[in-house]
């Protein structure tokens, strides 16, 4: 068993750095009110439910680890990713802010809003964002239950599946040229002409409020990982993307009490921005056109408020091939009971393993037998015509 499951994950090339600035003070980026605020929030939506924690004994074994727990966010909230946490939850802070601007109502909920009591006012509101694919299912989703209208731009790699999945909350669909950051400045250039409202998972001097937000969302993620866990974990290995979710997790790993585990940000090597700026010790955007499988990671360009975490917190940054990320897809699926993994799922586990399988990398990051280690799978198919070309299926 152990022999098939690391014939699953070859050992393809891989970059990691550690991060000479790790443990270095720097600023407080999401406030525990805040994220007090979006835990009970969230958990009092129609739809809750804590997603799995499950322990893969195999992949430790494999990896010569003690322990591998995969946080599996495929279930989350019918959305089929963790990026439900966020988005929806920042569209209703956004419009329980905007009503009161607007002299409607000094304190509505969000409840109110989905019971339909400010319907008039909301309707006249437009969300918008940039997306690869989840988050702006996320903001269509909660501009839908709250009664908002929703303008959702996509580059033009995007896939018809995901534009659809998107539509199918009533978001206008909007395409740009390009790849996700001229998304981002194109939803950012409309809203401002049109007088609505961007929803953004990144971050940029003067835009921080709404990303802060969408990170307190995210960071209920962790906390539930956390608590389930038998043990705090020694490792933690994450997807980067602008690095929102990375800087969620860090900081939620130091709420409770498990701020010395080591941190390991994993993106595509064609959209290692992350990477990249731990290396210059600055923020750094990558060129390209940052073509990679892993569309939710297709990044490049750093969040400012997850950079201010990652620069201290990071232990290290890891960029791995797509090819690599299919590996972990397969490996996932082919377990019993199988694991619906999406592309984007799996970069942490993809550089668990690849880690694992070298010597230098291992010592480098401090694996051992008695390591601890924490993934999460961040999706599940939230492309099942793609998933079905790489994988095969879907499973039952």
């Amino acid at each position: 068993m152990l022999f098939g499951i690391l014939s699953m994950i070859p050992a393809r090339p891989f970059d990691v750095f550690v991060n000479p600035n790790h443990g270095t003070p720097g600023v407080v980026v999401l406030p525990e009110g805040g994220f007090r605020r979006a835990a009970a929030e969230i958990a009092s939506w129609p739809g809750y439910a804590v997603t799995p924690l499950l322990a893969l004994e195999d992949v430790a074994a494999a990896a010569s680890v003690a322990a591998v727990h995969y946080k599996d966010e495929g279930g989350r909230f019918g959305l089929g990713s963790f990026k439900a946490l966020g988005g929806a939850y920042a569209v209703a802070r956004l419009l329980v802010a905007e009503l009161a601007r607007r002299g409607v109502a000094q304190a509505a909920s969000p409840a109110a809003l989905m019971a339909g009591e400010y319907a008039d006012a909301v309707g006249q509101i437009t969300v918008t964002c940039a997306t690869d694919g989840n988050h702006g299912r996320s903001v269509a989703w909660g501009a839908k239950r709250f009664g908002a209208r929703c303008v959702i731009f996509v580059h033009e790699h995007v896939s018809q599946g995901r534009r659809d999945a998107i539509a199918a909350y009533g978001a206008e669909i909007r395409v740009v040229p390009g790849h996700y950051d001229d998304s981002v400045r194109e939803a950012a250039a409309v809203a401002e002409r049109e007088g609505w409202f961007v929803v953004s998972d990144t971050s940029w001097p003067g835009y921080t409020e709404v990303p802060r937000d969408v990170m307190q969302g995210y960071r209920l993620m962790a906390q539930e990982a956390l608590a389930a866990l038998p043990a705090p974990p020694t490792h933690v290995f994450v997807q980067g993307g602008v690095g929102g979710v990375a800087a969620a997790v860090s900081v939620q790993l130091r709420a409770q009490g498990a701020g010395d585990a080591r941190l390991v940000v994993v993106e595509p090597e064609r959209a290692a921005c992350l990477l990249e700026s731990a290396r210059a010790g600055a923020p750094r955007a990558v060129g390209g056109d940052l073509d990679t499988l892993m569309a939710g990671l297709a990044c490049g360009e750093p969040s400012l408020l997850a950079w201010q975490e990652l620069e201290r917190a990071g232990f290290a940054f890891m960029a791995v091939a797509d090819d690599s990320a299919v590996d972990g897809m397969r490996l996932l699926a082919r377990r019993q009971p199988p694991v619906v993994a999406g592309e984007s799922a799996v970069a942490g586990l993809a550089g668990l393993l690849l880690a694992a399988q070298d010597a230098a990398a291992r010592d480098a990051l401090g694996l051992d037998a008695d390591s601890r280690v924490l993934v999460f799978g961040t999706e599940g198919a939230t492309d099942p015509q793609l998933y079905a070309q790489l994988v095969g299926t879907l499973s039952p």
